[in-house]
């Protein structure tokens, strides 16, 4: 394992080199070896919940096996997860500001909820200085593929998506 990398953390969001994005739920430790296990969830598809042991999890990509991965290491800190760092001891969340993607972690909190409002505030927000890759990882999160070319344009059908998920979900019988 890399002694330079910190340890995950529960909440903090994380990019496998086959940019599929994860959340860390636990670090736990094997019942007969001790060994240090780090308890994920995919952020896709059916949100399935995987083990693996944390020197794996912390490894670097196997480059003979992988010669065009994107990413030096097998997982890798999503950019905006260092919010929580950040947020320590704070009352309120910062508004969206360049570096700190105070708007990509708020639509993330929303989403977690179940707010749809609030997502849509916090899309509107990130709208205004998304880049690609905040874009990438929404999409991967909702699994959903956005058409468009422009971010702008691929922000509006996320914006149309969230829109239905709050239609269907206010109607659904109980």
């Amino acid at each position: 394992m890399n002694q330079e990398r910190t340890i995950p953390v529960p909440g903090e969001f994380y990019r496998h080199f086959k940019n599929k994005m994860y959340q860390i739920v636990a670090i736990a430790c094997h019942s007969e070896t001790g060994e240090k296990m780090v308890v994920y969830q995919a952020l896709y598809g059916e949100f399935k919940v995987w083990v693996r042991p944390l020197a794996n999890f912390m490894e670097e990509v196997d480059r003979e096996q992988y010669p065009d991965a994107g990413q030096k290491f097998r997982f890798e800190k999503a950019e905006g997860s260092v919010i929580n760092e950040a947020l320590d001891g704070k009352e309120e969340k910062p508004t969206c500001q360049p570096g700190l993607n105070a708007c990509l972690l708020e639509f993330f909190d929303a989403m977690d909820e179940k707010n749809y409002d609030r997502m849509l505030e916090a899309l509107q927000k990130l709208s205004k200085k998304a880049a690609r890759k905040e874009v990438d990882d929404i999409c991967t999160v909702l699994d959903i593929q956005a058409s468009g070319e422009t971010v702008e344009e691929q922000i509006a059908d996320i914006r149309r998506h969230i829109l239905t998920l709050k239609k269907f979900d206010g109607e659904r019988l109980r």
